[in-house]
């Protein structure tokens, strides 16, 4: 990441452009404070049911705030991708694979940091030997190569069509080399010869086997569809950049988020909306969901002008990466730091959120408290006019 102090980005001629980077901001800080809120809750014991993910199939809330944040970024890619076309192809790609390396490199950092772990009362380097290779970080790097790089080669048209293509495909290989089952579905093999188990994550639990199974939910072959997330994000990001916010566009968005809701549901009857695997159904829900949504803040922000509920979204927004990378490397350094027979992070929700707000409210209280201890350090890079981008 490149630490620039400069002014915001200038104001585009008219306020309707001032308004639309408003409503991008708003939508993309909002899924940086989900992010948080959902990672950081006092306890895993005590989550409330809509702040967990869906254990295989299905969708909570929870399991919308990674793909909103996919469509973000296609969002923003909408509007820098004139600037690489500027460049010519070579520069271009250059930079798209720059950034993508950068991105993807912060995220091993991140699963790495704080290079040390406590054992019996000692710190020890932790080693590269059980490393997690991938990660959210890593797939917003995977998705975003996949989806610029499409854009940058092939006009708007093309690029859907490429997307539903990969959409397709991604579903006959699953059908063909696998079943949709935690055990057997086809991206857990490309990924264990890929990276092999020792770099999975493995927090997933097989009732056939009665245990924890190495599996990926940010894996190689599952990066395919979310590719499309952000090709969607793009293509509507372009929509709103070339039509501007109207009664008219609004309406148009509002219909292509519904119609892709009701197609998600319905590829659901023969491929179920899940998370893990990152199936099509999935993509055109939540892309749906996110439409939807952006619309509302479209014609709440732009069309009625109520802003005043934007700020802290806003703040999340103009330094989303930098914000989430920051939530992770807070909630590490807690586990460095004992405090009786726990460490910082469990210490801090069992003596302080816990007595006073009990198991399941004390444990969000916790993650809120972290969302708004993040939208602090975003308000201190806001006053300073720091935005910090890859």
């Amino acid at each position: 990441m490149t630490n620039t102090q400069t002014a915001p980005p200038p104001a585009r001629t008219g306020q309707q452009s001032q308004q639309r980077f408003l409503s991008l901001d708003v939508f993309r800080g909002l899924t940086v404070a989900g992010m948080i809120l959902v990672n950081t809750p006092g306890s895993w014991e005590y989550v409330y049911a809509p702040l967990r993910h869906a254990p295989w199939n299905g969708c909570t809330p929870t399991d919308l705030v990674f793909p909103f944040f996919l469509f973000a970024v296609g969002n923003a890619l909408s509007f820098s991708i004139g600037k690489y076309q500027s460049l010519g192809s070579g520069k271009a790609v250059q930079k798209i694979l720059t950034r993508s390396a950068l991105i993807f490199a912060i995220g091993i950092l991140l699963n790495w940091f704080p290079f040390l772990r406590l054992e019996d009362g000692e710190f020890v380097a932790r080693t590269f030997e059980n490393l997690r290779i991938f990660g959210v970080l890593q797939r917003i790097a995977l998705a975003y190569l996949g989806a610029a790089l499409i854009v940058h080669f092939f006009k708007p048209r093309a690029a859907f069509v490429v997307g539903a293509a990969l959409l397709l495909t991604y579903w006959a290989i699953l059908l063909m080399f696998g079943d949709l089952t935690l055990e057997g579905n086809a991206v857990l093999p490309v990924d264990r010869w890929l990276v092999g188990e020792a770099h999975m994550y493995k927090g997933y639990f097989s009732e056939v086997l009665q245990k924890n199974i190495a599996f990926d939910p940010e894996g190689l072959l599952s990066t395919i569809p979310a590719v499309t997330s952000v090709i969607f994000g793009f293509l509507v990001g372009n929509y709103i950049r070339k039509e501007g916010s109207s009664y008219s566009s609004i309406a148009h968005l509002l219909f292509a988020g519904m119609l892709l809701v009701f197609a998600g549901l319905c590829w659901d009857l023969v491929f179920p909306i899940n998370k893990p695997i990152w199936s099509s159904s999935y993509v055109l829900y939540t892309t749906g969901l996110a439409i939807t949504l952006l619309s509302m803040i479209l014609f709440v922000v732009e069309m009625k002008n109520y802003r005043g509920w934007t700020n802290p979204f806003v703040l999340f927004g103009k330094n989303p990466l930098f914000i989430y990378v920051m939530s992770g490397v807070v909630v590490k350094v807690y586990f460095l730091v004992r405090i009786g027979d726990t460490n910082a992070y469990g210490g801090l929700y069992k003596y302080v959120f816990q007595p006073v707000a009990g198991n399941y409210f004390g444990s969000f209280l916790f993650a809120v408290f972290h969302v708004l201890l993040l939208l602090l350090l975003g308000w201190f890079l806001d006053k300073r006019k720091i935005y910090i981008r890859v």
